[in-house]
């Protein structure tokens, strides 16, 4: 074969190379279309199945409209990563649809329709910059039926809810009916004749808060049947409920149902038992509550009799005129220590007020699962409700107390195969044995939180009532009446952690330079506090007449000391210097190994592969095999 015909060869063979690459392309697009693989730490561009679901369960297109400021932005590097990041979501979904999800991307200018648009769907702007330009970064949806709904400004400190808000939203057009939230309750959420002030009192502000989100229908105590229409329970302080009440709830569970459930060993909002002509009988009056029949059969171990004491969330409490504050054992400030952070019912919440808990437990064989919501500390134990009937003074708690070293569970989500607590009314017509599906409930072992006194203040402004919030107890309540009245595929979302991905090892470097720094910092105090110590000895020796004359000595002090701080100023310019030195070190041995080391194994990879094959084909022309 002479070198033309080699040459032809050659080219032969690459233009066979090339329609192969693009007849391969082609066939890619085709068939891996959608396909993905996501290597992000926290899975960030995988949808979770429960937005998978929502998706799947629409039936007519829905359009979504995102709004994001571009111009208004760009001098906001987190607000806009955190843009791309919902954008990528959107597109997600909106790409497993199958065309149900119509995505729009918009850019509101000013003064132009798409701005009126966006503030007719409820979106909020924010202004931004001196010029005070109006930043828009929100999603507008809306349905065949001209149902509307709308997030009205993503928060970038919000993302851990960013997956269930959008699917939430999506949700909501799917079915535009509020849920039907049923209440079971013995205290007065709404409203009603107080006897104690002989009037009639205002709707509690938790349940005005449901009232503006969900159709809440109270239902009484004394019930044998729940309406099909009801999604969810609202069983707050169930009192001495009658066997059937209990059955009622029971089925209502087995048959799809989900209850949100706060009983109490001893709730201060109960006033059954006050008698306006005995002040001193509800000193006596019993204010437990409990499910003893359901709690039996579901295997949750709580005790009515019981409330938990404890030592370090003690809030600071007036219990006498005369007296300053006192820690009240019993009444418990949480913080985010005791809330489950994983969890989006909990997740963002900063503080929580209760008051005379007590805690849950699953029993040894219980069909369910406990997930731990709300804890106390490990600075805790728990005692008789016997033993706080007749305490004048909380500190009394704390004289003989020993921590048991365990975090008791206040509150708990609940789930799992239950079967009914009523085996002998089998033979009932419509009664259900076992629930198909795992039962949802939510389970508080206090009621008090519920009250406003320990969230929130109301006052009267004009005949309209202004609530200000100083503790997040509304929002723990509206979070779980919200994920638990809404499709199972809704509740199986969960968070997901921030896509900001922190440097720690430069944190990590951060900190140890600044602890070098307060060190040196707090031996330049200590050199200082000296030296005036020194110099206030020599003053003291000396007249009213040479008080204002620095003596030698004073001024060989004073010398000492300005060497000293400008020695110790350069050990503290180094600190700072060797910081930046060691970050800037870093960094180039990043881009080393992103720029040059990398792409120079892959080169090294290719030619070591070229090599070898090159060496086989010698082989196999010098042996003619």
């Amino acid at each position: 074969m002479n070198a033309i015909q080699k040459r032809a060869s050659g080219g032969l063979t690459l233009l066979v190379l090339l329609l192969l690459f693009i007849g391969a392309t082609i066939v890619s697009n085709l068939v891996l279309r959608g396909a993905r693989i996501d290597l992000t730490a926290n899975n960030e561009y995988t949808l979770s199945e429960g937005s998978k679901e929502v998706i799947a369960g629409i039936d007519e297109p829905i359009n979504l409209y995102f709004y994001f400021s571009d111009e208004a932005s760009r001098d906001l590097p987190p607000v806009r990563t955190y843009a791309q990041r919902v954008r990528e979501l959107l597109e997600e979904m909106a790409g497993r649809s199958g065309g149900k999800l119509r995505l729009s991307v918009i850019d509101p200018q000013p003064f132009s329709e798409e701005e009126d648009e966006a503030a007719a769907y409820g979106l909020q702007s924010v202004p931004v910059g001196s010029t005070g330009e109006k930043l828009f970064f929100g999603l507008a949806g809306s349905n065949s039926l001209n149902g509307r709904a709308a997030i009205p400004f993503f928060q970038p400190d919000r993302e851990l809810f960013l997956e269930y808000e959008v699917a939430k939203l999506v949700q909501a057009l799917v079915k535009p009916d509020k849920p039907v939230i049923g209440l079971i309750s013995s205290l007065p959420l709404v409203g009603g004749f107080d006897p104690a002030t002989q009037r009639m009192s205002d709707p509690w502000a938790v349940y005005q808060q449901l009232a503006d989100l969900f159709e809440v229908r109270p239902l009484g105590t004394e019930l044998t049947t729940i309406d099909e229409a009801v999604k969810l329970l609202l069983i707050v302080h169930p009192k001495a409920l009658s066997e059937d009440t209990q059955y009622a709830i029971d089925q209502f569970l087995l048959k799809g149902g989900r209850a949100i459930v706060f009983v109490d060993p001893n709730a201060g909002a109960d006033t059954s038992g006050n008698d306006p002509n005995n002040p001193s009988a509800a000193m006596f009056a019993d204010k437990s509550s409990n499910l003893p029949k359901l709690f039996e059969a579901w295997g949750v171990e709580y005790k009515a009799d019981e409330v938990v004491v404890d030592r370090a969330l003690g809030l600071q409490v007036q219990v006498s005129a005369n007296e300053p504050p006192v820690t009240h054992p019993l009444i418990l400030g949480l913080r985010s220590a005791q809330m489950n952070a994983d969890d989006l019912l909990t997740a963002k919440l900063e503080q929580l007020n209760v008051d005379s808990v007590g805690q849950l437990k699953l029993k040894e064989g219980s069909a369910l699962t406990l997930e731990p919501l709300l804890q106390s500390s490990a600075d805790s134990a728990t005692v008789s409700t016997e033993r706080i009937r007749f305490l004048p003074d909380p500190r009394e708690l704390l004289k003989d107390f020993t921590p048991s070293g365990e975090n008791h569970v206040i509150a708990a989500r609940l789930s799992g195969k239950l079967k009914s607590a009523f085996p002998d009314r089998a033979e009932r017509e419509g009664h259900v044995a076992e629930a198909a599906e795992d039962v949802q409930l939510i389970v508080f072992a206090d009621a008090d939180l519920l009250t406003n006194r320990l969230w929130v203040q109301v006052q009267n402004f004009f005949g309209q009532s202004l609530v200000r919030p100083f503790a997040d107890n509304g929002d723990l309540v509206v979070n779980a009446a919200d994920m638990l009245s809404g499709s199972p595929a809704l509740i199986s979302i969960r968070g997901r952690n921030s896509s900001a991905r922190p440097f720690t090892v430069v944190e990590a470097m951060r900190r140890a330079a600044d602890e070098r720094f307060r060190e040196t910092e707090v031996q330049l105090q200590e050199r200082l506090n000296e030296t005036e110590q020194k110099i206030n000895e020599l003053q003291a020796g000396k007249d009213e007449e040479s008080a204002l004359i620095l003596s030698p000595e004073q001024q060989a002090e004073i010398q000492r000391f300005q060497e000293e701080k400008l020695k110790i100023r350069k050990e503290l310019r180094d600190v700072r210097r060797s910081l930046d030195q060691d970050i800037q070190r870093l960094g180039a041995t990043l881009k080393f190994i992103n720029i040059a080391l990398v792409p120079l194994l892959v080169i090294a990879v290719a030619l070591a592969l070229w090599s070898l094959r090159r060496r086989r084909r010698r082989q196999v022309a010098a042996t003619g095999v």
